[in-house]
């Protein structure tokens, strides 16, 4: 090797090209290797990666080259979560149709992803807007159809009365569509239903078996699966009528004071036509907020019924309310409240001054104390209860609910939090349903050698809603069934249908179904599949249903999709913002002493919070831009060192410039290996072989940031050490270690240093385990205190050859100067201390 610098912009592409016609990343099913199946979640083609895309990725990229280096067949493939409502926002803004603009995205998106120069077979790419992939699912969609695991019925919904669709809970801001702005809209819609309740249990208890999934992640789902036990019981109330509840906590039934139903309970609806007063405060509450972190915060409203509920074991007459803070899809949309116990319910009853009563006490000498300004939610002792004084609260919940049951007023019952998943979307851009309704048939399955239903390209946005409802033609079919004229299913599926079972297509792709059993049994489990922690919930959930509900009508033979799942940190950069609160990218300002000020003009920038890159606040950093500076493998280095790949990393113009010059530095190292040096430096031959088991050990952990630290410290001691064999077995170590992270880098020296092949094709080095045994020690040496000399002495030695060797030491015969010594202190294998 002769070049004095390493040059990115050449070996990168050339390197590129090489894995690319070699086929390197390519997945042999047919092989006899064990199969390693590494997955990120695939990206939105919103039309750039940016740099949390390029982190993700890279993790996932090393492990897969690693993984190959062990020997194992590695599955690493690329595609695209393609269908969507931003597709259609830009065919109404930009005046495009949504496949075009989805297309030209995926392709600058994909020259950007080889731009890095990740392992990927590019042989398995797809689109979920690929007709034959949403065809393959409406083929299981209808294949669920016939397992009874598909229905449709009317339900209530949020609709957005300008874009015409309906929204998603978590859409709905302020009462308000999140994108229209428009006022919110309760409707009922006939609307299509997946029975994910079903498998509740067995979603729940699987994650008892997901060891190697984040114990949060797993938490969010119990929580959201929301299994819990109590009673269900109905009050009495004043009109005649009954009212059915459901409560967790029924041992604090002496407590209540109120009862609350949801703005659209029926009770609520026949309170109206009686009370005029209370049809506007039922329209205020369905303007407010529907998810459940706004209802938490939100002033809590109530409109009295003049309707009482009797208390089943006072007697006692309580207030029913129309209440903002119930909602109907949650339980019986009606609550006892328990405001001495419950947050939400101590709010209310401050308000509305209503009886607040301690029922449950940390002990019974507790029971007289005034309540505080809030809740006590914890556990302890009843009180103020009658027969329940005494019992400790899982007692007492048992025997109210035993005396329910015996008087025939109640009964313990188990609840679900989870809801059967809503797909029905008003919208053009997604899986068309494959449904036709006849008006003499009814609802009928399009028939299997009809499929994939395709979209039509020739529609219309100018109009708001569903072009698919306003098409001439698309929607006017014949009934299979009757050949009589009927009409196609409008609605399309969810976008998270799409997601949920990609991975199966990726591991097997038949051209007449959607897979192979015998291909996903050779790949699934996902080995490792590494993503955002945002999509802990809903994408993650759904998928592990898609894949239980697939294997419950006998389509394959697993039931969890993931076997290890990791969440990496967001890449963060600070914000820059003048003063009319207009934000600034990064490259529009410069440091001028301690202030910022804009490149353009020198005007006054205010610097902000470090936070997640993001379009909206400008603070993003082009890949493209860092990759021309400084080339692909100082980016990915980048990516990996510094902070814990679970933590957010804050991107820093030094960091970066530090990664390149790294780059240059192993490049240096590298071109000074001698084939000719003889001789050993056994200290750096062990340090190389500890290498290769520690960095090893760190990759399969995903502690990138500690495999980063010790190719440092390796490079360090390669680069202060003398020629020798074992400083060549070294650099060929680190050339190696690195090969995952710096692959562009490592194929060129590899190149240079006369090795045949590509390195991504090489195996993981081998260690010598007997290298791994400290067998020798420094010993520090100490005179009046203080460190005079370190020598290097055989693990063990007996303390009189530790104590020659000191006092052999010219520094420490030097700070002797010939004083008599009155005691030497050996501690074995770690210090010699002189006295004189």
């Amino acid at each position: 090797m002769t070049d004095n610098r390493f040059d990115p912009s050449s070996a990168d592409g050339r390197w590129q090209r090489a894995w690319e016609e070699a086929g390197t990343f390519v997945a042999n099913s047919g092989s006899d290797k064990p199969k390693s199946f590494i997955l990120e979640m695939f990206p939105y083609p919103s039309g750039r990666i940016h740099m949390g895309h390029v982190r993700n990725y890279t993790m996932g990229d090393v492990l897969a080259r690693y993984k190959k280096m062990q020997g194992r067949e590695v599955l690493h493939p690329m595609g695209w979560d393609a269908f969507g409502m931003p597709a259609e926002n830009a065919a109404m803004e930009k005046k495009v149709h949504p496949g075009s603009w989805t297309r030209a995205n995926i392709e600058g998106m994909k020259a950007q992803l080889k731009r890095i120069g990740f392992a990927l077979d590019w042989t398995r790419e797809f689109a979920t807007c690929d007709p034959e992939y949403y065809g393959h699912e409406q083929a299981l969609f209808l294949d669920m159809y016939e397992a009874d695991l598909v229905y449709r019925r009317q339900s209530e919904v949020n609709w957005d009365p300008v874009d015409m669709t309906v929204l998603a809970n978590e859409q709905v801001i302020d009462g308000k569509g999140w994108r229209s702005g428009a006022e919110v809209e309760k409707r009922k819609l006939d609307q299509w239903f997946l029975k994910i309740t079903d498998f509740a249990e067995d979603l729940l208890d699987g994650l008892g078996d997901l060891k190697d999934w984040p114990e949060k992640v797993r938490l969010m789902q119990e929580n959201w699966i929301g299994k819990s036990s109590g009673l269900e019981f109905s009050f009495d109330l004043s009109n005649g009528e009954k009212l059915p509840v459901y409560t967790t906590r029924p041992d604090t039934i002496f407590g209540a004071s109120f009862c609350a139903i949801a703005a659209d309970h029926p009770l609520a609806q026949a309170v109206t036509a009686e009370d005029p007063l209370a049809g506007p405060f039922i329209e205020e509450c369905r303007r407010g907020g529907t998810t459940a972190a706004e209802l938490e915060t939100a002033e809590k409203l109530g409109f009295r019924t003049g309707i009482t509920a009797k208390h089943p074991f006072t007697g006692e007459a309580m207030p029913v309310f129309i209440a903002n803070f119930v909602l109907m899809d949650y339980g019986t949309g009606a609550v006892m409240g328990v405001p001495g116990h419950d947050q939400r319910d101590f709010e209310f009853a401050t308000k509305y001054e209503l009886p607040i009563q301690r029922v449950v006490a940390s002990d019974a000498g507790q029971a007289d104390a005034p309540m505080g300004d809030e809740a006590e939610p914890g556990d302890g002792v009843i009180v103020n209860s009658d027969f329940l004084d005494g019992m400790s609260v899982e007692d007492a919940k048992a025997e109210v609910i035993k005396r329910a049951e015996a008087d025939g007023w109640g009964e313990g019952t188990t609840v679900w939090r989870l809801r059967d998943w809503g797909v029905s979307r008003q919208r053009y851009w997604g899986t068309p349903i494959p449904f036709i309704h006849c008006e003499k048939c009814g609802v009928v399955p399009v028939p299997k050698d009809q499929l994939p239903v395709t979209l039509p390209e020739d529609v219309d946005f100018e109009t708001p809603g569903n072009p698919l409802e306003r098409h001439a033609t698309w929607g006017k079919v014949d009934c299979p069934t009757c050949g009589g004229p009927a009409r196609r299913e409008t609605d399309t599926l969810d976008t998270f249908t799409n997601s949920s079972w990609y991975f199966l297509r990726f591991a097997s792709q038949p051209e007449g179904t959607p897979f192979d059993a015998d291909e996903i049994a050779k790949w699934m489990p996902v080995e490792h599949y590494i993503g955002g922690i945002e999509h802990a919930i809903l994408h993650l959930l759904y998928a592990r249903f898609w894949t239980r509900a697939l294997a419950h009508i006998g389509k394959i033979d697993v039931k969890e999709p993931f076997a290890a799942l990791f969440t990496q940190g967001m890449v963060t950069h600070e914000t820059y913002s003048l003063g009319d609160g207009s934000w600034l990218s990064p490259d529009e300002v410069r440091k001028d002493g301690a202030d910022w000020v804009t490149i353009e003009d020198g005007h006054p920038v205010t610097a902000g919070r470090v936070v997640k890159m993001s379009k909206s606040k400008k603070n993003v950093v082009d890949p493209d831009y860092i990759i021309d500076q400084y080339g692909a493998d100082a980016v990915r280095w980048f990516m990996l060192s510094d902070s814990p790949p679970e933590r957010d990393l804050p991107w820093s113009e030094s960091g970066i410039e530090g990664c390149g010059r790294f780059v240059q530095r192993l490049w240096r190292l590298f071109d000074s290996y001698d084939p000719n040096a003889s001789g050993d430096d056994k200290p750096l031959a062990r340090k190389a072989h500890q290498a290769i088991v520690a960095v090893a050990g760190d990759i399969e952990a995903l502690g990138f940031n500690k495999a980063v630290a010790r190719i440092y410290e390796l490079t360090g001691a390669a680069e202060k050490a003398e020629p020798s064999e074992a400083r060549n077995f070294a650099i060929r170590t680190i050339l190696h270690l690195v090969s995952p992270m710096m692959p562009h880098l490592a194929e060129e020296a590899y190149a240079k240093l006369g090795a045949t092949g590509l390195i991504a094709d090489a195996r993981w080095p081998e260690h010598d385990p007997a290298m791994l045994v400290e067998d020798e020690v420094t010993i520090a040496i100490q005179h009046k205190g203080k460190l005079r000399d370190t020598i290097t002495a055989p693990k063990g030695a007996p303390k009189e050859d530790l104590e020659a060797l000191a006092l052999a030491s010219e520094n420490v015969q030097r700070s002797l100067g010939g004083a008599d010594i009155r005691k030497v202190i050996v501690v074995p294998d770690r210090l010699v201390n002189i006295v004189t």
